[in-house]
């Protein structure tokens, strides 16, 4: 039986960052992943990589370029005529790019001496793992012994039973990733994230999209000013958003979905060519033994962890989307970091009020911290200092000029309680903020900060000086 001071079950970004760090560290790694492309192949780098994040921003950037150059360029003097959209070449190369990094990722576990582990991972006794070449139950299995195990095992979307996935007409967000054509009309279920990103891909690609949410606010986690920018913004731009539409069933034929909703007590239908189901995610817990090893799990699924990543079996840690938290790439690597340095005897750091949030629409959305919603129930007293992109030179030069940055300051120590920025580039923006919080810095060092220009980033500076009814160019 091999042995291993650490196994990783799952490789994604928490899976397969943690690896690294422990490998960086000293410790002999394995990583145990069973993700087969769509080629068939073995392929590191879990849903972010080969179905979440990377596919639906090369998607995103794509119908971003041909939605500028038809609708937008003439702004800029470009003329430009006849410009159509090869679906199935945008496809292969989004396809391509992924490949290329699940691939590096590979290189990087050979450069790091991490031991991959093709196969299904299932908690065993005592710190061992058995590793299932295959999902046939009755395939041979190989165990490995472990003295510590880190699980990493992400997230698989939910399903409702109104909307079954048939990977035809109704699909899910990976189905939505490989369209061959523009649908003429496009359903969604869910005016999150996913459902928000998904439908800004084709409505800039010709379809008619229509997002149905069951709530009746408009993307609830943001904050209030934001979020009525961002629905005024998209439903100017051609998503047509329905709140407080519940579906209740739906029906295929060879042709067409036909979807049944209620609205305000009543009964709708629509008829969409295809429909994408984005109504969330759950933990991906299914199968891991959870049970027989005695691992404590809640009511939803997720791995209860105490504040150090820790589960309830002795040496075994849990990170990424299967535990509590939101369900971030960015957050599950930094969690994997985190665990891998305390293996190792080393503090690991993990700041969980400081993780930043994006939506990859366009304008983009960003944030990080509390909202004045949050702050409003806590009954905190705070300060808020907004600008707008309208009065940035780079934004103008740009001829992105919709959306704001906003600042929460607390009243009483200026320090920085959260920033929301909806505009151009708000997903590289936030960064700065982000590394203030971190070292408990007030509105005022960010005001202090001197911002090179022209860029967008001096639209963070002059909201940092609103917070003090300063500005200096609004």
């Amino acid at each position: 039986m091999d042995q291993y001071d650490v196994v990783v079950i799952g490789g994604g970004p928490g899976g397969y960052v943690a690896a690294i760090r422990c490998a960086q560290l000293g410790l002999k790694t394995a990583c145990v992943d069973d993700w087969i492309n769509k080629q068939g192949e073995p392929a590191l780098g879990g849903t972010c990589l080969n179905v979440g994040c990377i596919p639906s921003k090369a998607l995103l950037d794509s119908s971003h370029h041909f939605h500028h150059i038809k609708h937008e360029a003439g702004d800029h003097g470009i003329s430009a005529s006849g410009v159509t959209i090869d679906v199935n070449k945008m496809v292969a190369r989004k396809d391509k790019i992924v490949h290329m990094l699940t691939q590096g990722i590979a290189g990087l576990f050979r450069k790091n001496q991490v031991t991959w582990l093709q196969g299904r991972g299932r908690l065993g006794r005592e710190k061992q793992v058995e590793v299932t070449a295959s999902t046939d139950e009755s395939a041979p299995k190989t165990v490995v012994q472990a003295g510590s195990i880190i699980i990493a095992t992400g997230s698989v979307p939910v399903r409702i039973p109104p909307a079954p996935i048939d990977n035809n007409r109704i699909v899910d967000s990976t189905g939505a990733l490989d369209f061959r054509e523009t649908p003429r009309r496009l359903g969604v279920i869910g005016a999150g994230v996913i459902g928000l990103e998904l439908g800004s891909v084709w409505k800039r690609l010709g379809s008619e999209v229509i997002i149905l949410e069951a709530l009746g606010e408009f993307l609830a986690p943001v904050d209030r000013e934001i979020a009525t920018i961002a629905h005024k913004t998209l439903k100017k731009q051609g998503l047509d958003i329905r709140l407080g539409a519940r579906v209740t069933g739906t029906g295929t034929d060879s042709l067409q979905v036909t979807v049944n909703y209620e609205q305000n007590g009543e009964k709708q239908q629509i008829n969409v060519d295809k429909l994408i189901v984005a109504v969330g995610r759950k933990p991906n817990t299914e199968g891991l033994g959870a049970a027989e090893a005695g691992l404590e799990l809640d009511d939803r699924g997720f791995i209860h962890v105490d504040e150090l990543c820790r589960t309830n079996l002795p040496d075994v840690y849990a990170v990424g989307d299967v535990v509590r938290g939101p369900m971030l790439a960015h957050k599950a690597s930094e969690e994997g970091v985190a665990v891998a340095e305390r293996i190792a005897g080393k503090h690991g750091h993990m700041n969980y009020d400081i993780i930043p949030w994006v939506i990859y629409t366009w304008p983009e959305i960003a944030w990080v911290g509390k909202t004045e919603q949050d702050l409003s129930n806590e009954g905190r007293e705070f300060r808020t200092g907004t600008f707008p992109f309208a009065a940035n030179g780079r934004a103008r030069s740009m001829g992105d000029t919709t959306g704001i940055v906003k600042i929460i300051g607390d009243a009483a120590t200026d320090r920085i309680l959260g920033v929301h920025i909806i505009g151009p580039n708000a997903s590289e923006l936030i960064a700065e903020s982000v590394l203030a919080m971190g070292f408990e810095g007030s509105t005022e060092d960010i005001a202090l900060t001197i911002h090179a220009h022209p860029t967008l980033s001096e639209a963070m500076h002059e909201a940092a000086l609103a917070v003090d009814n300063r500005t200096l160019h609004f």
